[in-house]
């Protein structure tokens, strides 16, 4: 099926004299701890949440949340001074808790006034108590209510649950079963993400008790975002995802693509080879010698109980990424991807798609029975 290409208006809009005028702000924990005008946060995508995509997401009213996981630390200096050359609003970045430097990175979050710390694996509980002994909030993601309740007895100010119909990592419950179990299990903020696109979503996550909803795929759909347009138009000409163990050992939603076909056909031995060389150009790519990124690895297998060889594996994620994201190479990389991407058709800019999201909510719940 063909769809649009390029930046779409809103279904909704006819002839406009200008841009229609921002919905008012909505009040929830999110906001409120976050200092956003909306309770919708731009999740930390490797490759994607660069400082231009954050900073709209921001200036929209949204959370932008950089990504780091990528990046070196001076690059990461640089690109979290980049995003505040673009807005004064506030945003946050995503640090892995694992990276053998993670307490240095902490520290620069504090030195540079960064609102939110967001963490895919949990982190410890000191480095939790660096971020807000100097004022960041600290937000893991977690995939079960066992996992909110450690982290949020650690000190996590809120908590982002990605349910399976993610993009990225994921894990088998999905977000309409493991919100509600998360928000009886923990008395901190939560945030609901997996399967969110609109304004009908961000009214259902309220509704069940969140305090806002994240967004990762619908943010990426965007015309702010600086992945290639070969890429956002495979996206957009998708109509499905599939769940696979082939690229680092753990399930992750994506495209379906020649890359991933070749490597679930593909033997143990190709594999690790694969990601020795990936491993390799990781090096190069983070600025890190070969004895950083081992500690790093053994701190990952420490943390997830992962063997050596999908430690290993775990360089093919960021270069297989990195082929489809910033080399366009639709073919040959890995395109990340939440099950709602079937559903979306166009590339608003962060503006349009944070206020029409809003609208859509204000609308959902007026229209609701009673």
């Amino acid at each position: 099926m063909t769809r649009p290409f390029g930046p779409q208006p809103a279904p909704d809009s006819g002839p406009r004299l200008g841009p229609a005028p921002a919905p008012g702000p909505m009040d929830t924990a999110l906001t409120r701890l976050a200092g956003c005008r909306y309770p919708v946060v731009q999740t930390g995508m490797g490759w994607v949440a660069g400082p231009r995509l954050v900073a709209a997401a921001c200036e929209a009213g949204a959370l932008g949340i950089l990504a780091s996981a990528t990046l070196g630390r001076e690059e990461t200096a640089a690109a979290i001074r980049a995003v505040k050359r673009r807005t004064d609003a506030p945003f946050g970045v995503n640090l892995r808790a694992d990276a053998a430097d993670a307490r240095e990175r902490a520290e620069m979050l504090v030195a540079e006034g960064v609102r939110v710390a967001s963490f895919a694996l949990a982190p410890q509980q000191d480095l939790i108590d660096l971020l807000k002994d100097g004022g960041v909030a600290v937000v893991p993601t977690v995939g079960a209510p066992r996992h909110a309740e450690k982290v949020a007895s650690w000190g996590a100010d809120a908590v982002m649950v990605q349910g399976s119909e993610g993009g990225g990592h994921t894990g088998p419950v999905s977000t309409t079963v493991l919100l509600p179990r998360v928000l009886d299990a923990v008395d901190i903020p939560v945030v609901a993400a997996g399967g969110f696109r609109d304004g009908r979503g961000l009214a259902a996550a309220l509704a069940f008790g969140a305090s806002g909803i994240g967004m990762g795929t619908r943010f990426l759909l965007t015309s702010d975002s600086t992945v290639p347009d070969a890429v956002k138009r495979a996206y957009l000409e998708a109509e499905d995802t599939v769940v696979t163990r082939a690229v680092d050992g753990l399930p992750h939603r994506v495209l379906s693509t020649p890359a991933i076909e070749a490597l679930e056909r593909a033997g143990g031995l190709r594999r690790l080879l694969l990601a020795l060389r990936n491993a390799r150009a990781f090096r190069t790519e983070a600025g890190a010698g070969w004895a950083p990124l081992l500690r790093e690895g053994w701190a990952m297998r420490r943390s997830t109980g992962a063997g050596l060889g999908r430690t290993l594996m775990a360089a093919n994620t960021p270069m297989m990424l990195k082929a489809a994201m910033v080399e366009g190479r639709t073919d040959a990389g890995v395109m990340s991807a939440g099950q709602t991407v079937g559903a979306i058709t166009d590339l608003p800019s962060c503006r349009d798609l944070v206020h029409r999201t809003v609208r859509e909510a204000r609308e959902t719940v007026a229209g609701l029975p009673g």
